[in-house]
Formats: C-alpha cells, sequence, structure tokens
C-alpha cells in the first residue's frame, strides 16, 4: 500500500542514551502553500539533535512534511510547530532547527530556533512526582 501524508511523527528508543551525539537530518524537499496568496512556498530544513530517551524516526518525518503540501502556512509559525512537535514527541537534550525559506517577492527568509531541554529537578521520584519534604524543624516550640 502505498504511503499517506500523515501528522503522526512517532520515535523509537535512543540506542545510546547514555551518550551525548548529534543527529542532523537535512529535508531539502519540503513544500507548502502561501496562505495569503496560495502560491507554492519551498524551503529547506536541518534538523539537529541530541537525543535523550527517544530519536524521531524518519518516514514518519517525511509523511508529516508531506502532510503540509496543500497547506496555508506562514514560515515562521511551522517552522516552530514543527519544533514543538519534535519537543513534544522526544524532549532532545538540545534541538536546532534551521529553516531557509526560498525567494518568496525577492526576499529570502531564514527562521532558527533553538532548544535546550531543562534541568532535571534534583529529588523527582519515578512517575515525575516530587518527593516530600522534609518536616521543619520544632525546636523552640512549646
Amino acid at each position: 500500500m502505498a504511503s499517506q501524508p500523515s501528522l503522526d511523527l512517532q520515535s523509537f528508543p535512543n540506542p545510546n542514551p547514555e551518550r551525548d551525539y548529534e543527529i542532523i537530518l537535512e529535508c531539502p524537499e519540503f513544500t507548502c502553500l502561501c496562505p495569503l496568496t496560495g502560491q507554492p512556498d519551498f524551503a529547506s530544513f536541518r534538523i539537529i539533535y541530541v537525543p535523550d530517551q527517544r530519536c524521531v524516526e524518519l518516514k514518519s518525518l517525511k509523511l508529516y512534511l508531506w502532510a503540509f503540501r496543500n497547506e496555508g502556512v506562514f514560515h515562521e509559525k511551522f517552522t516552530n510547530r514543527m519544533a514543538d512537535d519534535i519537543i513534544a514527541l522526544i524532549d532532545p537534550r538540545k534541538l536546532r532547527i534551521e529553516a531557509h525559506w526560498n525567494v518568496r517577492g525577492g526576499i529570502t527568509t531564514l527562521v532558527n530556533i533553538d532548544h535546550v531541554q531543562p534541568p532535571k529537578k534534583a529529588g523527582k521520584k519515578a512517575g515525575g512526582k516530587q518527593a516530600p519534604a522534609k518536616a521543619a524543624s520544632k525546636r523552640g516550640a512549646r
């Protein structure tokens, strides 16, 4: 059966979560529509990330990008949406997206997004619940 466009980004377990390493994805064939004129827009994306526990599955990324082929999107909005979707999917240690949008009206647009995973909070137990705080000392209480 032929593939179809899909917004269902997928991931797989990072085979080396103990190590920081970069994954660089080059996506040179993105197309969508200008939301104002309906004319085609073209872009190249460079997605650079350091995975934590999960990695982006490439076929699902291809189908995700394809899903915008006939959608009217602003350059800035789409680049930020893609960053949000990747962060929600895999929570990478670091993410950089470099979007190079081809000339439209004599102007080339470059949109770059950088994201760094917030540090893990000390005292968190498995499951994301905060460890209970120790009771305050009652010295001097009568």
